[in-house]
């Protein structure tokens, strides 16, 4: 098995809502904001080589909004996913499996195009395997008023027109021991509903991407909650149970939208859990 980062994109999000009811004051030393309260976010996806497999975990925005949409996101950098790919020698029409931690649009917008010649939506990654778990799929069909500018339609009903859709078995517990692509998945609730956590045995380690669960190294403390979380207070007790497990078994936790700093460890403090050390993916991947 081989591990490559994927990075689909940069921008940027309010800060503020970002970290929820912590202030500002506590927040801009991890995470500092721009003059308009923007931090700076990523969108890095993990693409796991498994014999014959191409497993890519999450997508990123994609380009097929329009320019009023990806205005509210200021747009930076100069990362794409092709590039990204292509930096390590494979093509979208590699890919086998594509599985979406869940389908809010920065996470899953780059699973499908806008086919210019014909007109219509398209799978991105037209060899592939699309896979989300039925409960969260039904969640996001039928959004709730809070979360709907979040599911697009467009992101996600030509997966399953497309005939490329497929579910995540279920698990009569909150972690699936080893899922149809071979890995473990803590299922979570506090963000949306049923988002997946993937746990990963690689080389004697175990690398966790805990998604928006964790997603970015100043969220670390168990209050620091984002202010999209759907039930925050049901985040706070699994990004708890998550972080001790992570500090007890030394889990390398891969960080989606943390643009500085890519995979952390974390241990117990008199504080409760904190950073232990920070990685670049190359230290720990490639």
């Amino acid at each position: 098995m081989k591990l490559y980062p994927i990075e689909a994109g940069n921008f940027k999000l309010d800060g503020g809502a970002m970290f929820g009811v912590v202030p500002k004051t506590i927040w801009n030393k991890t995470n500092p904001a721009d003059e308009n309260n923007l931090i700076d976010i990523a969108a890095r996806c993990l693409l796991i080589e498994d014999g014959n497999r191409l497993i890519l975990i999450d997508t990123g925005m994609g380009n097929k909004q329009s320019e009023k949409f990806f205005g509210y996101y200021s747009l930076w950098g100069t990362h794409s996913l092709d590039k990204s790919l292509a930096k390590y020698g494979f093509h979208r029409d590699d890919i086998t499996d594509v599985f979406m931690t869940h389908l809010h649009f920065d996470h899953c917008g780059g699973s499908v195009n806008w086919n210019k010649e014909r007109t219509g939506y398209e799978v991105a990654f037209k060899n592939a395997k699309y896979w989300t778990n039925e409960d969260h799929w039904e969640w996001a069909t039928i959004p709730n008023p809070r979360e709907k500018a979040s599911f697009l339609q467009e992101n996600i009903i030509p997966m399953q027109e497309s005939g490329h859709l497929n579910f995540i078995r279920k698990s009569g517990s909150d972690f699936i021991e080893k899922s149809e692509l071979g890995f473990g998945i803590y299922l979570v609730n506090g963000h949306t509903e049923k988002m997946m956590v993937p746990y990963i045995q690689y080389q004697e380690k175990t690398i966790c991407f805990p998604a928006d669960l964790l997603p970015t190294a100043g969220h670390v403390p168990i209050p620091y909650v984002m202010g999209y979380d759907t039930r925050p207070l049901l985040t706070m007790p699994e990004k708890s149970k998550f972080l001790l497990d992570a500090a007890e078994k030394n889990h390398y936790l891969f960080l989606e939208h943390d643009a500085h700093n890519e995979i952390i460890t974390v241990e117990k403090t008199e504080k409760g859990v904190r950073i232990k050390e920070i990685f670049t993916c190359t230290d720990i991947l490639i």
